[in-house]
């Protein structure tokens, strides 16, 4: 008992909730899905899957968000709590194909 008072005190209640989770893939030198929904006014990890052989940077000046996805690789990114609007990210290295919009609801 006193080391689960120990442990509650140590952790706030905010650090044991769940972050709201959404994936990207990147594949062909696209984003799926092009349009990710996501509730406004919560944080949300975004896991993004590169299936392509070669790195993607997902970038998004709207979300001030820039991260290197290595060829078959993963990252993760952070973002939110986000105000309801539409927030678009593209891929640096293959601009005119690798597009999406985030919208938060």
């Amino acid at each position: 008992m006193k080391t689960l008072v120990l442990a509650c005190l140590m952790f706030p209640l905010a650090a044991l909730a769940a972050d709201l989770e959404a994936a990207l893939t990147i594949k062909d030198h696209q984003f799926t899905p092009s349009e990710l929904k996501v509730p406004a006014g919560k944080k949300v990890k975004l896991l993004v899957s590169n299936l392509d052989s070669t790195p993607e940077e997902f970038e998004s000046h709207e979300l001030n968000r820039e991260k290197l996805v290595a060829g078959h690789g993963k990252a993760t990114i952070y973002i939110g709590p986000l105000a309801p609007g539409k927030y678009p990210f593209y891929g640096e290295f293959h601009d005119k194909t690798a597009r999406g919009v985030i919208v938060a609801e």
